[in-house]
This record gives C-alpha cells, sequence and structure tokens, in this order.
C-alpha cells in the first residue's frame, strides 16, 4: 500500500472557468488524471471500522476500492464498486457524499474527507472508457419478476434481480429509460451519453423493456400478476410537480421545473447554441425554490440565453436545502440570490408573464424541530421584472398507480406506505421504493431502496 498523503485538502478536481461554462452545456467538472486519482485515494486512512461504507444507502465497499486505485489497479477498483452499485458513474456525479460516505470520513473531522465522489467517477470512467465487460448473471431460476419506472430505483431493483437469475420485465412510461437521470438533471451535470451507457450494462444482464407503457392505464399491477409475475416493484417516481397557488401562475412563460428541465433534456435543448433552442426563455429569469433543482433550473435558464437569472427563496443562505457544491458553482456562473424573499403574486399583460410581486420574510423563533420558520414582515411588499418564472419547489407522486391498484396504503400527500425493512407494500408481493415513498429525494437513497427491494423479493421467491 502505498504511503498515506497527509494533506488536509483534497486534490482539486479540474473544472471549466464559470464564465465559459455559464455559456455551454459541457461537464462542468472534468474528471480526475489517473495521477490525480492515486493521489488523492492515498489520502484514504483505510479504518478498520468503515463508517463511509455504513453512510452508503448502497454499501459500496469504499476503502477496498480506494485502496485499489492508489495501487493503480483501476480495474479492479471498478468491478468492486460495481458489486453493489449498477450506475457508478452517475453517482460519482450526482450524489450528496458531503452528507452521506465523505460525511462520515474520519479525514473529515480535522481536516477536508477523502475525496469518494470524485475517485468512484474516476473508477467507474474508467471501466467506460475501457468497455470493461459485466459481470456475467447467475443461471435463469424460473422466476418473473415486474419493475415499473424506469429511473434509479427501478434500473438498481432490475439489475441486482436479473444478476440473481430472474426474469425481469422493465416497464417504462415514456420512450427512454433513466427517469430523473434523462429527463431532469441537466446535462452539464450528468451527460444523457454517459447515462444511457449506464442503462445498457442493466439491460445487457436480460432485463427485458416495454417502453410507453403506463402501469395503471396500458395495464394495472393486479393484471401484472395474471400475466404471471410473482412479485412486482412500483419505482415510478415523484413527478407531479406542486405550484404555490398564486395568482398569475396560468400566465404563458411560467413553467414548473419538472416541466422545464423536461423539455430542455427530451428536446435537446442542451444542444444550444449550436442549433436554435426549442424551449423559450427570457432575459429575466426568477427560479421559486432552493433544492437542487432549483440551482439545475437556474443554471439551464442561464446556458439557453438567460441575461439574468434570480432565485428567489424565502429562508437565507443557511437554510438553502441545495447541495453546497451546487450553490457555489451557480454563484461562481453569476446566478443572483434573493433571498428571505417570497412570491405573492405573478403579473402578466396579454397572456405573458412580465413580472413578479414578492414581500420580504423574515426568520421566526425555532419550531419544535428547530427549524425557524418564515414570517412576512409587513409592508414589504415590491416587484421583479420578468419574463420567465420557474417554480421548483417540489414534486409528489402522480395517483395513477394507487388509485388502481386495490389494497395499497399511501399517505395523505400520496407516497406509498412500505415496510422499511424490506420496502414491501399493504399488498403482498408489492414492493416499492424512491420518490414514490419519500417524495422527490435523492438519486443514491432511490438505488439503496431498489437494492433492499430486490434483496427482500429474493428472499420471499426463493423461500415460496
Amino acid at each position: 500500500m502505498p504511503r498515506a498523503n497527509m494533506s488536509p485538502v483534497k486534490v482539486a478536481m479540474p473544472e471549466q472557468p464559470p464564465l465559459v461554462r455559464g455559456r455551454n452545456f459541457l461537464e462542468v467538472a472534468l474528471g480526475y488524471t489517473a495521477e490525480q486519482a492515486m493521489e488523492e485515494a492515498t489520502r484514504c486512512l483505510q479504518c478498520k471500522n468503515k463508517p463511509c461504507v455504513n453512510a452508503c444507502p448502497v454499501n459500496v465497499p469504499i476503502p477496498d476500492f480506494i485502496g485499489e486505485i492508489a495501487a493503480g489497479n483501476f480495474e479492479s477498483a471498478y468491478r468492486i464498486i460495481k458489486q453493489e452499485n449498477n450506475l457508478p458513474a452517475v453517482c460519482g456525479r450526482v450524489c450528496p457524499q458531503e452528507s452521506q460516505c465523505e460525511g462520515s470520513c474520519i479525514r473529515g473531522k480535522k481536516a477536508e474527507p477523502v475525496g469518494i465522489g470524485r475517485l468512484e467517477r474516476f473508477a467507474a470512467d474508467y471501466g467506460m472508457v475501457h468497455k470493461l465487460p459485466e459481470e456475467p448473471a447467475m443461471p435463469a431460476n424460473g422466476s418473473k419478476v415486474a419493475v415499473v419506472g424506469g429511473g434509479p430505483a427501478g434500473l438498481t431493483c432490475a439489475g441486482d434481480l436479473a444478476k440473481l437469475g430472474y426474469e425481469v420485465t422493465l416497464f417504462e412510461a415514456l420512450h427512454a429509460l433513466g427517469g430523473v437521470l434523462m429527463y431532469g438533471i441537466p446535462e452539464f451535470r450528468l451527460p444523457k451519453s454517459l447515462v444511457e451507457e449506464e442503462i445498457e450494462k442493466v439491460v445487457s444482464l436480460g432485463v427485458k423493456i416495454e417502453r410507453n407503457v403506463v402501469v395503471g392505464r396500458s395495464i394495472t399491477v393486479d393484471e401484472l400478476f395474471e400475466d404471471g409475475f410473482q412479485a412486482v416493484f412500483v419505482g415510478s417516481g415523484a413527478g407531479l410537480p406542486r405550484f404555490m397557488r398564486i395568482d398569475g401562475e396560468n400566465l404563458n412563460g411560467v413553467y414548473s421545473a419538472n416541466e422545464f428541465l423536461t423539455r430542455v433534456n427530451l428536446m435537446k435543448a442542451y444542444d444550444f447554441p449550436n442549433s436554435p433552442t426549442p424551449v423559450r426563455i427570457g432575459k429575466k429569469v426568477a427560479v421559486v425554490g432552493g433544492g437542487n433543482v432549483a440551482m439545475d433550473a437556474a443554471r439551464t435558464a442561464l446556458r439557453l440565453g438567460a441575461e439574468e437569472v434570480s432565485i428567489v427563496y424565502r429562508r437565507g443562505m443557511d437554510e438553502l436545502p441545495a447541495r453546497r457544491e451546487e450553490i457555489h458553482h451557480a454563484q461562481e456562473e453569476g446566478i443572483q440570490f434573493k433571498l428571505l424573499v417570497n412570491p405573492v403574486r405573478i403579473t402578466g399583460e396579454n397572456g405573458w408573464v412580465t413580472g413578479m410581486e414578492c414581500v420580504e420574510m423574515e426568520l421566526g423563533e425555532p419550531d419544535a424541530s428547530g427549524r425557524r420558520s418564515p414570517v412576512e414582515k409587513a409592508d414589504s411588499i415590491f416587484g421583479l421584472e420578468l419574463d420567465t418564472v420557474i417554480i421548483a419547489i417540489g414534486q409528489s407522486p402522480n395517483p395513477l398507480i394507487r388509485s388502481t391498484t386495490p389494497g395499497l396504503s399511501t399517505q395523505r400527500w400520496g407516497g406509498i406506505i412500505v415496510e422499511e425493512a424490506t420496502m414491501e407494500t399493504s399488498k403482498p408481493r408489492v414492493y416499492a421504493g424512491g420518490d414514490v415513498v419519500t417524495g422527490a429525494a435523492t438519486v443514491i437513497l432511490a438505488m439503496g431502496a431498489g437494492k433492499k427491494a430486490a434483496a427482500a423479493i429474493h428472499q420471499t421467491l426463493q423461500g415460496a
């Protein structure tokens, strides 16, 4: 094992300059070279208790793969990751490592944690560049499982079951797999060609794909069982956008972030400025919300040619729920942050947005959870001149599956209720995971739910 590198800071990740990347859709972070990856890998202390592994929702053997990178054994590092993670190139780019594996890193107590996400990305990209083949699946075991939804939860569940020899059919409502990976996350954070390559590796395990099938309309969950499937996993996501319910939300020029990002990705508006963008965007844009989706929408609007883009959020900088890295990148690129501000009305003329009326807010006393709720300041209303408003305040599950599946218990807000240990729903042999259970959350948490469900399905069917 190479000598430990006790540098207090991570090896810097090369990036496009902010003023350059703000006008293109190429990846912001450029990835480590082999030398940089090996240098960063030697910062790992190879802890015996491995707190980083316990903090990973898919339990990747993190010190093991990092040790292989430090020794220059890049293929071995890739193989170790793939034992537990079907989408490593995705996770290396979009996982919130700072609150999971890196948040538990011993090095992080006195200095910067090891760059686990950067190293995972390096190993995954190495596997792609060198076209490393997938490990073969186990022989067919004669059991059929249906997976509903081709997002990260469904892909993970399908991949894990296929490796175990199940005949898996994945039903996707749209024409392309990937869910939020393809339609939600912008090209500059997660290139679509990379997602397609990761998905193809899952499909190569023998997963059958049925596209343009809306479960709940084209076929119901009960009908899947009638067709011979012995278990069903529902990973249909949370694609129903929420709105503020204020005047003017029906004006032209108002998007939900979900619609906006889907249009950009589906219609390949990220080819702009090489070709005219098919997504209309004005010169002055406001994005309402403070999460990762809001940052994605704001940075995308900038790249589509907006001259001024603002994040409008009713709490302060410390309360922004987005990843610090995404906030930092947005600030570098010139996104403005209008904090402690809440919209009360969107104004328009001739059916189109012209502005937004807002009020100033201040944080009140902490509630029982310790969170300080925003309180409106008296006589503080003011206006913003705008051409486009993007609402990014969250999504909820589409009610279609719950309304067509008798015996399926759901939360009042629409999420499917599951047993935490197995992801099984109130309907026997129907499992669920990802945003359809939690509401809009992270890719890696959805993948963790898919893995847990696959293990539970395997145990149930093999014990039957």
